[in-house]
Formats: C-alpha cells, structure tokens, sequence
C-alpha cells in the first residue's frame, strides 16, 4: 500500500510528470493524452489522505447507453477484424497453462445452463476507464444473460466517483454532495473502499441514492434481491430505506467496533427500485448489488478510472479478502495496462510484476475455490503528422502479465494480438474502432473486445465440456488422483 501511495505522490513533486497526476477526476479519456502543462504556480491537488465532495449528481445518462442490438461497424472496420470472428471463432484462444484455471467457472456455467436452482455463475471484473464505461463488461453481461440466463446486474456504485462511471441495463440516480474516498485517492485512512475501491460519506442529512429495474428493453427489467453494502462504525449515522417509494425501514450504521456490514432486501422478482436517503452525519457506503434468484449470469462492472492493478493494494487487505468472499464470484477477471502504458517505465518493470503478482495472489487467497482471468493491455499510440507510433512498453506489459498469470494460475487472454499487435491502435483509429486519444477503443471497438473476451470464453468453455464428459466416474470408494 505505502509503495503505491509513494508512486502517486511522484507526479506532484516533480513538475515535468504532470502528466502522471491522478487525483483528480476528469472526463474519459481526458489526461490520457499529452496536453499542454498547467501553468507555472497552479495550484496542484495533493496525494494524501482524506476526501473529495462529488459536485455533479448521478443521473441516468441513456446517451451513453449502447443499443441491445449489435453496434453496426464502421465499413472500414472490416480491414481489421478477422475473418473467423464472424463465424463465431474468437481472434485469438484463451491461454491457461494450467489447464484448470477457469474450471470452477465453466462447472457452475453447465449448472446454470441445466437451469439448475440457485445455480449463478458471478464474474467480477475490475479494470481501468476501458472497464468504468461498461460497454466492454456490458456487451459481455447481456451476451452471457441471452445463453445462460439473468440472474442480475450486479454490483454498482454508490454514486458516479467519475464522470465517465456508467453502467448499462439499470437506472441509478445520486444526489452531489457525496464525500469520497478512493484506490486513486484522495486514501481512506483506515484503507476501507468495499468491492468497488470507493468509499462514499455523509457530512449531514439530504443525500440520497436510488438503483432501479430498468422499464424497458430486454435486460435489466427484474430484481429479487437489493443488497446494500456499508461501513458500520462509532460514529455511524441512519439512513431511510425506501423499496419502490415507500418507507421500508430507518437503518441505523452505528456500532461500538468499525466493521463490514450487508443489508439484505429480499423481493418478489419484477421490476423494483431501492432507494436510501441519509438522515444524519456519518453514513459510509460502498455500493449495491442487484440479483435474481434464477440461474444464470451476474456480472459486476468495477471500473476505476486512473487505476492501475498494483493501486487495487491501496485496500486494507483483511477487508479487501472479506468483501471478496462475501460477493464471492466464480470468476475474477483483472482488465489493466491502459495508464501503466502512460507511465512508460518509469514505473519499474520488476516492481509492475511483483505487485501484480502481490494483488493477484490475494485474490486467490480470498477466493480458494474461485477461477481468474487476466485479460492483457491493448496497443497504445501516439501520432506524430501523419504517423502513429505504438508505445514500446506495452508488448512488455503483456508478456509480464502473461508470465504472472501462469505462474499464479490464472487465464490469460492476448489483447494486443487480438487486435493486430504492435502498431494496431493506429489502424483501429483510421477505421473507427480506437478512440481519438489513441489509448481507449471507441463504442463500436469496446463492443468487439466484449464480443471476442466472450468468444474467447466460450471456446474453452465448450473444450471444458467435452474434456469433462470424457473424463470417467471414479468407481466407488476409490481414492482420488493426486
């Protein structure tokens, strides 16, 4: 935790790293880029400990929506897709030296598609700004909930922690004023962010968070079960609860020890909306999630714009294993490299792979029984005229990323070849699939990753079946393989 909050630090005592400076929230894609330098004696935000105040509220934002149906491509597209994407062939296959790595996924996605009881397959996905948006997760969730089934959005948000925080197939609306906490700081002093690496406080009555079913369209439209993640503490303060506006209950936060707390509200399924309103100082919250009790897919989107993996250690690690097991996924999927590309080497490449592996290894340590999934960085550019020229680091980050990933027993998917390799990113912005500042993929890109992660997915998950059905019963009383 020190390490990473030492490297945050870097970029505001030196004037010519300006452009490492993370604490500030801005648009997406906005500090990815070269801009010009803040002006000689700007003021500079700290990288300490404490909180900044949200000043826009949360609202539905249906112009960031992606359409159910499929995003049409942009003609041009075609020069750089593969052929064999189209016949449902994944550009590139899954790597999993193990041979293991995703089984206990693949096991429990066979339960959900014999429409088993209660048999629901959870992903959650941490990632950077590719991830905050939701339209790489979120083409996955729907594809996912259209074969297996829906058994809920998953987790979100108290409120929107950056401006580019969206997720699809749900309504959520926050008031401003909410103080926050977060991995990229400003730090928690006590190193308590939840599931989702943000910690919201109240300062006094007013605030307010609502999540909802959404009213039209094929997904997200029923909900069975609201659950409210928070802080219990000594100077805890009450909230109201309101289930499809009527006053559920007066829910108090306080408690004599600091401790993980978990609401649960159970519904009929249908369509339903949660709503809590603070009434006094002192309320910490983390987030909600929403599930159904059916077999099938949830997926939590948990994107941290700025983040790179190592600032997931910014977490208590005894609460970050706790609010691991208590979500308790099938699968784990880290999705990082994009702002480790901005900062080049200066980061050191053994100390990237030794925190990497440090994040990674608590994770499994949390969720034993659990598979993970590092899904590795895409090509990133800079344009010189007329020319793009791909940063050298990020070939480097993939191979440490896929060298960790065997050595911890994780899955590794190859984001960099799938797209064409080094030097890609330019083509993908010339034919419409990469954004302007030649780091994140456009709206019709972020969906083709989404198709092809699940593609990917999909590939082994039927090599898994047939590896399964071939495998014979053990015969009564014998003694398992080692």
């Amino acid at each position: 935790m020190l390490t990473a909050a030492a490297l945050v630090a870097v970029p505001y005592a030196v004037p010519s790293l300006w452009r490492f400076r993370l604490l500030t929230p801005l648009p997406e894609g906005a500090g990815l880029v070269t801009v010009p330098p803040p002006a000689a004696g700007a003021a500079a935000p700290a990288a300490s400990v404490g909180e900044t105040a949200l000043e826009i509220e949360t609202t539905e934002q249906s112009e960031l929506r992606q359409p159910e149906e499929p995003v049409a491509l942009p003609p041009q597209a075609a020069a750089v897709l593969p052929k064999g994407v189209s016949e449902g062939k994944p550009p590139v296959s899954i790597e999993d030296p193990s041979g293991r790595a995703l089984d206990a996924f693949f096991g429990k996605l066979v339960a959900a598609e014999r429409k088993e009881p209660k048999a629901i397959a959870r992903i959650t996905y941490y990632g950077d700004s590719i991830v905050a948006t939701d339209h790489v997760t979120g083409t996955m969730r729907r594809k996912f909930q259209r074969r297996f089934g829906d058994a809920g959005h998953g987790f979100v948000l108290i409120a929107n922690a950056w401006p580019g925080y969206f997720h699809n197939d749900i309504l959520r609306f926050a008031s401003p004023g909410w103080k926050v906490s977060r991995v990229v700081g400003p730090f928690a002093k006590d190193g308590f962010y939840g599931l989702g690496g943000v910690s919201f406080r109240s300062d006094g009555p007013g605030l307010f968070s609502r999540f909802g079913t959404m009213k039209e369209g094929s997904f997200g439209r029923a909900v069975s079960k609201f659950v409210l993640s928070y802080l219990e503490h000594p100077q805890g303060g009450e909230v109201e609860i309101r289930i499809d506006g009527a006053v559920k209950e007066t829910l108090s936060t306080k408690a004599d020890e600091t401790r993980s707390a978990w609401k649960t509200y159970e519904l009929p399924d249908g369509p339903h909306e949660l709503e809590f309103r603070v009434q006094s100082a002192g309320v910490r919250a983390f987030g909600v999630w929403m599930e159904r009790d059916e077999p099938g897919v949830v997926l939590d989107s948990i994107g941290i714009q700025g983040a790179r993996i190592r600032f997931l250690d910014q977490s208590d690690d005894a609460h970050w294993a706790e609010q691991l097991k208590r979500r308790d996924p099938t699968l784990t999927i880290f999705h990082y490299g994009l702002n480790e590309a901005e900062d080049g080497e200066l980061y050191p490449l053994d100390q990237y792979e030794a925190t990497m592996k440090a994040v990674l290894d608590q994770a499994k340590g949390a969720l034993p029984n659990g598979s993970c999934m590092l899904i590795g960085p895409l090509d990133r550019a800079d344009k010189r005229g007329d020319r793009f020229t791909s940063r050298p680091v990020v070939p480097k980050l993939a191979a440490i990323q896929r060298k960790v990933a065997g050595d911890v027993g994780c899955a590794y998917w190859d984001t960099l070849t799938a797209m064409g390799g080094f030097g890609s990113m330019g083509p993908w912005v010339q034919r419409g699939l990469g954004a302007a500042d030649l780091a994140h993929p456009s709206s019709a890109g972020a969906e083709v990753l989404g198709n092809w992660i699940y593609l990917a997915l999909m590939e082994a998950y039927e090599a898994y079946k047939v590896k399964v059905s071939a495998t014979p019963s053990p015969e009564p009383g014998a003694t398992p393989p080692k």
